[in-house]
């Protein structure tokens, strides 16, 4: 093993800590091969010692002044600002997307804390009249503590973003990063021993089957939330349900339609599905508009347009300014995108651009994919049906609003949706006929803040980053008084 890598240790209880094994998962850089850095195979023993410092820790800041706990989160979201450049470097090295993109997670985490720290006076109940010598009121008090479990794709903006709700609300927070991308989070853990107290942000890392299953079927995690691939997020259900009665939020995969009608203006278009696939990350995005479903007046001029789009996007090391689209994030997801191209060419869609490894100096030993689209793509095929989870784009016609919007549904997912058209009536139609819980129109991947993302069918439940996912993370407790009658 070598000596000058370095190892990056767990924080548990405000304290580093290199976990109850003594077991290293190496992190690789995408773009090279090498190993970069070292950190803890988390497990049951681990997650237990986390559960029990947050629940010592919980009681204090959940008395705290809500005023204060907003100042904590203000001041997280500074740190994470004097420190954006390090942090977003961190997941370049880890995830392997380009650094312009990691900035910009960095900038979002904090603005998602500043935004709950501003919101920590909402958490209000109610009263209810109940005539003279009563009173009925309700209250909003946190679960105690919140284990949440975080994707690959982009590993500093969820560490950081998804613990601002739970938090603010007056939880204690537990989080497993992938085992892919842990590096930000735990330097993130670092960083928040300045101004939280001890034990209210723990980080455990590790695999899934040991850490994450530890973490969703521990007894004292009464509040769960996941970030990831549907599959995982039933299997997460099951597993709770074993346990005891939990309260979970999934945010799962998506399948995502972006509909372009005949009078849309192409020049728009050709920009937004490129944007909305998120090729700028790989197209390692659940909220990626992976269908292109565009009326077949104008469809063959738009796939042209946008294949020669994507030739010119420039796959190279995410650490230059330069390149648009870096590496896949691990082998086994390399493997699966490389599997759907293939996929793709058998079942006989007509391949535009990509489809193939990039080339070029320094990239030989790295997991590039150059952005790819398929066209003529059967709806009811695996490229049309099933999440990817990179640089894949599936091309396919229609003839009719009805036609549109049948292709649109006709899947598990239901998380994103994207319309280009100029009639408003055409416009809101398609708002409300489509399922699926974020609806673009004219426009692709803008979150907006203080607005519920979240999915229909197979693509999760709960809503997050709005006010709604503040209140999820307590519980309602209703209050009745008699005064006491002489």
């Amino acid at each position: 093993m070598s000596r000058d890598v370095t190892t990056y240790p767990m924080w548990i209880g405000g304290k580093p800590a290199m976990g109850s094994s003594n077991e290293l998962i190496d992190s690789v850089d995408p773009a090279t091969g090498k190993v970069i850095a070292r950190f803890p195979a988390g497990n049951a023993t681990d997650v237990d010692d986390a559960v029990a410092a947050a629940r010592d820790a919980f009681p204090e800041w959940a008395r705290m002044d809500p005023g204060a706990r907003g100042r904590a989160l203000d001041a997280l979201a500074d740190l994470i600002d004097d420190h954006a450049e390090e942090l977003a470097f961190l997941d370049v090295l880890d995830n392997g997307s380009p650094i312009r993109e990691m900035r910009n997670d960095a900038f979002a985490a904090s603005a998602q804390l500043r935004y709950y720290a501003g919101l920590v006076l909402q958490l209000r109940g109610h009263t209810v009249p109940t005539g003279q010598g009563r009173l009925n009121y309700s209250i909003r008090q946190p679960w105690g503590l919140v284990g949440r479990i975080i994707p690959f794709n982009h590993p500093l903006m969820f560490a950081a973003s998804k613990i601002a709700a739970p938090l603010a609300a007056g939880n204690a927070v537990l989080i497993k990063p992938s085992e892919f991308t842990s590096l930000s989070a735990l330097r993130l853990a670092e960083l928040s021993t300045a101004v939280l107290p001890p034990g209210v942000f723990n980080v455990v890392t590790g695999y899934g089957k040991e850490a994450g299953d530890a973490l969703v079927a521990h007894p004292a995690v009464r509040r769960l939330a996941f970030i990831g691939s549907a599959e995982t997020g039933r299997s997460i259900l099951r597993r709770a349900a074993e346990v005891n009665v939990k309260h979970v939020s999934l945010e799962l995969g998506g399948k995502n339609p972006l509909v372009v009608f005949p009078d849309a203006n192409l020049d728009t278009v050709v920009d937004a599905a490129a944007r909305g696939m998120n090729f700028t990350w790989q197209g390692q995005s659940c909220g990626s508009t992976s269908r292109l479903i565009a009326h077949q007046s104008v469809y063959d001029e738009l796939v042209e347009r946008l294949g020669a789009r994507l030739e010119e996007m420039v796959s190279g090391q995410p650490s230059e300014e330069s390149t648009d689209t870096g590496a896949i994030v691990s082998q086994p997801q390399l493997e699966k995108v490389l599997d759907y191209i293939r996929i793709g060419q058998e079942q006989g869609a007509r391949l535009v651009a990509g489809g193939r490894r990039a080339e070029g100096t320094g990239l030989e030993t790295g997991r590039f994919v150059r952005p790819t689209l398929f066209a003529d793509v059967e709806p009811n095929s695996r490229l049309a049906q099933e999440e990817i989870f990179g640089p894949v784009l599936a091309a396919m016609p229609f003839y009719d609003y009805d036609e549109a919007i049948r292709i649109a549904n006709d899947v598990q997912y239901g998380l994103t949706a994207s319309v280009f058209t100029r009639d408003l009536e055409t416009a809101h139609r398609f708002a409300e006929d489509v399922e699926a819980g974020y609806v673009w129109v004219n426009d692709v991947s803008r979150h907006t803040p203080g607005t519920p993302f979240g999915g229909f069918k197979n693509s999760g439940l709960g809503r997050e980053e709005d006010i709604e996912e503040l209140e999820s993370y307590t519980q309602t407790k209703n209050v009745h008084i008699r005064f006491a009658q002489d």
